[in-house]
């Protein structure tokens, strides 16, 4: 391998050795290795949604890479006896013999770069690492796993019995280490969990093992393996042009926002929604999707619109039901690249909405959650059985989901459009059973590994109308929602 030291070339060249060995003796070599590559399958496969470009570094046979289903997959293994068996069982795939830490010969960026059991056995991580930021674009998610250390004499115990494969000297990289070495290559980590306390096929056991045990405190503990998920850092962005005031001259540059209002029940709050929703980017579009009212919002919405030439709005009446419902019709119909929900009973204020675009537009987020229980709420802004309900809820959905979400109810969600179309073409997964919207978002962005970024917010009275919400039916709904998520999303 050109340029590279002796040291590191004689390291190569045993492990080259060693894995083509290994391939060799997979026609006949039985081992404990079926269960735990068959789960790890199992986990990239909820990770990675099907037809995305795919690229595995360190590909073996290239079974991970074809069990993902991708659109392109390119497997990458400096093993010439592993390739050939790759190019054989998965011809579909492009199977390349390199090293990894030189793939001046691949081309990106892709959507997935996996190192699945990797880091323990390379040279130089970081170099590696730099490899794969090259072949990095903005939306593009790096999945590893590697082998914990508490596993370390387990493992070597199992290879000398031939109960597993036999390894040469490891890495045994903390979670901690890697984290700082994908920063270092220019990645920020986003979530990191355990996965596999029973690598053995046991039936019924291994299923509760895996699938739930090692979820929980102190089971995870002993996990074999750890996963990380990172996405290359956001750059330094230019400075984003100012909001301005409704119905000014033109917009500054950027993408188009377009404000989904849902309105079922406040015709009272329409002209402040007019009056108090800033331009930003490159123009706010209002889309209003009136619900089937009994206080003529409907005729509100006319009339402002009549009132309000210079602003781009759009109507429509809800043919189905929820508020869900009204999201999603309202997304379909916007024009804008940025979409924000705003509720119509402007309990979050209108004139925080350029706040949630400059967390998208920087890159500090990929889908910015707006938050009602950091700052002190106005006195009749929420009633304490719903504050601590939704207290509860955030830390159970936190925990589900992998990353901070410290209120799942807060109407203002906003999102780069081609991220909620994503989302839309990856609904079956969940289903569509949501009558609120907040969660076929969260779970979809949480499913796509987006970056979920909280941004709080002080929520303030109703000044018209009374709210939608039913304390205790919607309740009962948001504890049916968790058991959902937990099976759905934690415990795969």
């Amino acid at each position: 391998m050109p340029g590279n030291s002796p040291p590191q070339e004689r390291y190569a060249q045993a492990r080259i050795a060693h894995w083509d060995g290994v391939a060799r003796k997979l026609g006949r070599w039985q081992g404990l290795g079926g269960y735990y590559h068959r789960r790890l399958a199992r986990i990239y496969q909820f990770a990675v949604p099907p037809g995305q470009k795919v690229l595995e570094l360190g590909c073996a046979t290239g079974d991970l890479l074809a069990a993902l289903r991708p659109s392109t997959g390119v497997g990458v293994d400096f093993s010439p006896e592993m390739i050939a068996r790759a190019k054989a069982r998965h011809p579909e795939l492009v199977f390349v013999q390199a090293d990894a830490h030189g793939l001046e010969s691949i081309e990106g960026p892709f959507d997935f770069i996996i190192l699945s059991d990797l880091v323990n056995d390379l040279w130089d991580v970081q170099s590696v690492l730099n490899q794969a930021a090259r072949l990095s674009g903005p939306g593009t998610r790096i999945i590893l796993n590697s082998y914990s250390r508490v596993w370390e004499l387990p493992l070597n115990l199992a290879a000398r019995l031939k109960l597993a494969q036999p390894k040469l000297v490891q890495n045994w990289l903390s979670v901690e280490d890697i984290a700082n070495l994908l920063q270092l290559s220019g990645f920020e980590p986003m979530r990191h969990w355990e996965e596999v306390l029973w690598p053995v096929c046991t039936p019924l056991w291994d299923a509760l093992c895996n699938r739930f045990l090692v979820k929980l405190w102190p089971f995870r503990m002993l996990a074999l393996t750890n996963f990380l998920i990172a996405r290359p850092s956001p750059q330094t962005q230019a400075p984003l042009p100012a909001a301005r005031s409704p119905g000014g001259d033109g917009p500054g540059g950027g993408p188009v926002v377009s404000v989904i209002v849902p309105a079922r029940n406040e015709a009272g709050n329409i002209q402040a929604i007019f009056e108090r929703t800033p331009e930003m980017g490159g123009g706010t579009q209002l889309v209003f999707v009136e619900g089937g009212s009994s206080d003529k919002t409907c005729e509100a919405i006319e009339k402002a619109m009549r009132e309000n030439p210079r602003r781009r709005c759009k109507l429509f009446k809800q043919t189905g039901a929820g508020k869900g419902d009204a999201v999603r019709k309202g997304f379909a119909e916007a024009s804008g690249e940025v979409l924000m929900i705003l509720d119509a009973d402007l309990t979050v204020p209108p004139e925080d909405l350029p706040r949630f675009y400059e967390a998208l537009r920087s890159g500090k987020g990929e889908f910015i959650n707006g938050v009602r229980l950091v700052y002190p709420m106005e006195s009749q802004a929420m009633r304490f059985l719903n504050l601590v309900a939704n207290k509860l809820f955030s830390l159970a959905f936190s925990w589900l989901l992998g990353q901070s979400v410290k209120d799942t109810l807060c109407g203002t969600k906003v999102l780069w459009k081609t991220a909620y179309e994503r989302i839309a073409a990856n609904r079956a997964y969940f289903g569509d059973f949501d009558p609120f919207g907040d969660f076929d978002l969260i779970f979809g962005a949480a499913r796509l590994n987006l970056k979920i970024v909280d941004l709080p917010i002080r929520y303030r009275e109703r000044t018209y109308g009374s709210t939608n919400i039913q304390r205790w039916k919607h309740g009962w709904l948001l504890l049916r929602m968790v058991a959902f998520a937990a099976r759905r999303i934690r415990f795969i």
